[in-house]
């Protein structure tokens, strides 16, 4: 095994105000408690960032935002795939681009529809691949309008096309997290794969994974940096399978109700962000906040016996 660290990418949430406007000061002290997590990149305008439910214009703005507050420390990506058309994509990704985002990331469920088989989503891809020019670029594959898991063969042929360099994967199977893994491990390419899972971290790390961008890390950023740099050290591998039992035996709870779990996690924490939400209409049950605050208690137990102090602001 060898001791090689892995990275954390958090897939920001989107802090709202009191009219359910996007409150740019809140993402600010947001963006500096992730930084201050020791997070090695950040994913904005994602499925977290409820991307669906706020405009065109907040889109870019808010990656924008993000953007001038990372100020180059970190790579930022964002995702880019809106639009009904190839081409309005292609627009739209450029404009994303402008952002001074690192890569602009693409949905797989917005290249084929559900019925529609690989053979439209590659020519999909080829097209868009050709109306982007040299922008670096990225797949997500989003819950969102539809999950398309890529199979290892079109992912092997997406990686040739040499125009990717970001890979989020939501496949949760061992078997189709190692397949894609060993296709990089025998095409040239200088794609990233992280995976989206927290449950298969520790799995995914030992397979080659560049690291995780789960939403866990919503909730205990510092946490899940620690699970990267330390899943592959010889020297940590009790501890390792320790949280790893931790982290799958919790997550179930943090997604009731996400994003507002985490909103509300966040707010335990110190940080300024309400629990509203543009994507989820009700608010957390008591029994949902108990159990958070339980999760809380919880993850101080963590930090202890891995001798890490949580981020304060």
């Amino acid at each position: 095994m060898k001791a090689i660290a892995g990275k954390f990418v958090p897939v920001m949430i989107t802090p709202f105000d009191l009219k359910a406007r996007i409150d740019y000061d809140a993402v600010t002290e947001l963006l500096a408690f992730y930084l201050e997590a020791g997070v090695e990149g950040f994913f904005a305008n994602c499925l977290s960032s409820e991307m669906f439910s706020i405009t065109e214009e907040e889109r870019l703005e808010l990656t924008r935002h993000v953007v001038q507050c990372v100020n180059g420390r970190v790579p930022v990506v964002a995702t880019g795939s809106f639009g009904l058309t190839v081409e309005d994509k292609a627009l739209f990704t450029k404009k994303i681009y402008d952002t001074g985002a690192d890569a602009v990331i693409m949905i797989s469920g917005h290249f084929a529809k559900v019925e529609e088989d690989d053979a439209i989503l590659l020519r999909n891809f080829e097209k868009l691949f050709a109306l982007t020019g040299t922008i670096p670029l990225g797949i997500y594959e989003c819950p969102a309008p539809y999950k398309r898991i890529l199979s290892a063969d079109i992912f092997k042929q997406l990686v040739q096309s040499s125009r990717l360099i970001y890979h989020k994967d939501t496949s949760i199977t061992h078997e189709n997290v190692k397949a894609k893994l060993e296709v990089l491990k025998t095409v040239s390419s200088s794609l990233e794969f992280y995976d989206a899972h927290t449950p298969n971290a520790l799995f995914s790390l030992q397979q080659g994974a560049a690291g995780m961008s789960s939403i866990s890390g919503n909730f205990y950023p510092e946490v899940l940096v620690w699970m990267v740099k330390n899943a592959n050290n010889p020297g940590q591998q009790e501890t390792v399978k320790w949280l790893q039992e931790e982290l799958t035996d919790v997550d179930p709870m943090i997604h009731h109700a996400y994003p507002m779990s985490a909103k509300y996690f966040l707010g335990k924490r110190g940080l300024p962000v309400r629990t509203i939400s543009r994507a989820y209409a009700l608010q957390l049950t008591p029994d949902q906040k108990k159990e958070l605050d339980l999760l809380y208690s919880r993850f101080l137990g963590w930090c202890q016996r891995l001798g890490i102090q949580p981020v304060k602001l």
